[in-house]
């Protein structure tokens, strides 16, 4: 379908908590679907979510196979999450470096729980569950926050590890695009 620009950091459509999706399986609901897989695939993201194209609908995707923004990253199965719950499994939590879509050229260090279990639906309405741990549950985590109007810096507890990834890691090739 097309790629869509993704809104940076300040657009209010990323501070609002995202409505839920009410009728599943539409033809608008598989065009969206589209748009997003086109726009992470066209960005190298590990994940997106609707709000991040201007869509404040409760939907997100991920997935990670080869991504060369994260080329260290365990694989994550490619999957489409509607109306998404999280239940913690653990109080456990992780710091690891982060970057956003949304927050082009910057990285930060994120602490986030390390194992979790999932629910929602697929763009069909079929339920899906599944638990999830380390770099999955980071993603996870990441791109349901964008659901509730978060990003990641203000998850960040301490912004002396946070800043642009030239600065940060200086002849590195990382890509942010």
């Amino acid at each position: 379908m097309a790629v869509r620009d993704v809104l940076r950091m300040g657009h209010p459509v990323l501070r609002e908590r995202a409505k839920p999706v009410e009728q599943f399986g539409t033809p608008e609901l598989r065009a969206l679907l589209q748009d997003m897989q086109d726009t992470m695939a066209h960005k190298n993201g590990a994940g997106l979510a609707a709000p991040q194209i201007g869509v404040s609908q409760r939907i997100v995707i991920f997935g990670v196979d080869h991504n060369p923004r994260y080329p260290d990253a365990e694989e994550v199965p490619f999957t489409v999450l509607v109306n998404p719950k999280i239940t913690m499994l653990t109080r456990d939590v992780e710091e690891d470096w982060e970057g956003c879509l949304s927050v082009p050229g910057m990285r930060g260090i994120v602490p986030r729980y390390t194992k979790l279990r999932y629910s929602g639906f697929d763009i069909e309405g079929n339920p899906i569950e599944r638990v999830a741990d380390g770099f999955h549950a980071r993603v996870v985590q990441h791109e349901c926050d964008h659901l509730d109007g978060i990003l990641y810096p203000q998850r960040m507890t301490d912004l002396s590890r946070f800043g642009f990834i030239e600065e940060m890691f200086p002849g590195e090739e990382i890509r942010d695009d």
